[in-house]
């Protein structure tokens, strides 16, 4: 497998690290990702973390030129039908998430579990998130996906806090009350080496896809 990563920020910087240690080629790092070759990009998986605005102007490319597309970049859902359409009329496998994270991805299991034995119950679901000074979009893309996962199955839409603060890599809270009890639950990243992690994990699985969208939680719980 090739790949080649879009946006050499901090998450760059650690995704060409697992790159390293799994022994994947990377082929570059680029903040220019259409000034690539598209005969090079049709040999390779490209890894997106950039910004909302870059992705929106990106994904029609990524979409008609690579192999297949890793998203982690979040604050486009409102245009999601165009960018899910766009890569499923190129033919091009696209894997997307709000998180790539293993460990948020098992978050996310347990609290639909939870909703699905909670519903019906009089339980009041809320979300909260912290997340560093530098995050863009707020509430962050994660925050959105616990608040539609509990809508869907607890049949109630929360509420979403979300705060920033410091370089806090990002914290998401799920929180069901009810007049005898409360339940909670809580993930708590410690770096964001985590997300490059399932990054790398979702790019190899894309190199085995032959087409189609997929959000990354349906391809592993």
């Amino acid at each position: 497998m090739k790949v080649i990563i879009s946006g050499y920020g901090k998450m760059g910087h650690m995704i060409e690290g697992v790159l390293q240690r799994r022994g994947i080629e990377l082929v570059c790092a680029s903040e220019d990702i259409c000034a690539i070759p598209r005969e090079v990009a049709r040999e390779c998986v490209c890894i997106d973390f950039t910004t909302p605005d870059a992705f929106r102007a990106n994904y029609k490319t990524l979409a008609a030129n690579f192999k297949a597309v890793v998203v982690g970049t979040t604050g486009w859902n409102d245009i999601c039908n165009e960018v899910f359409s766009a890569f499923e009329a190129a033919g091009t496998p696209m894997i997307w998430a709000s998180n790539f994270s293993i460990g948020v991805n098992a978050f996310f299991a347990a609290v639909q579990r939870a909703c699905d034995v909670l519903k019906g119950q009089g339980y009041k679901p809320h979300v909260e998130e912290i997340h560093h000074i530098h995050k863009l979009d707020a509430p962050s893309g994660t925050a959105k996906s616990i608040a539609a996962l509990i809508a869907d199955h607890l049949g109630e839409t929360p509420e979403i806090g979300a705060q920033r603060i410091g370089e806090v890599p990002g914290t998401h809270t799920a929180e069901f009350l009810s007049d005898v009890d409360k339940l909670t639950f809580t993930h708590e990243a410690f770096s964001r080496q985590g997300f490059a992690e399932g990054a790398v994990v979702a790019a190899m699985l894309a190199d085995g896809l032959q087409s189609g969208v997929h959000e990354f939680k349906d391809l592993i719980l």
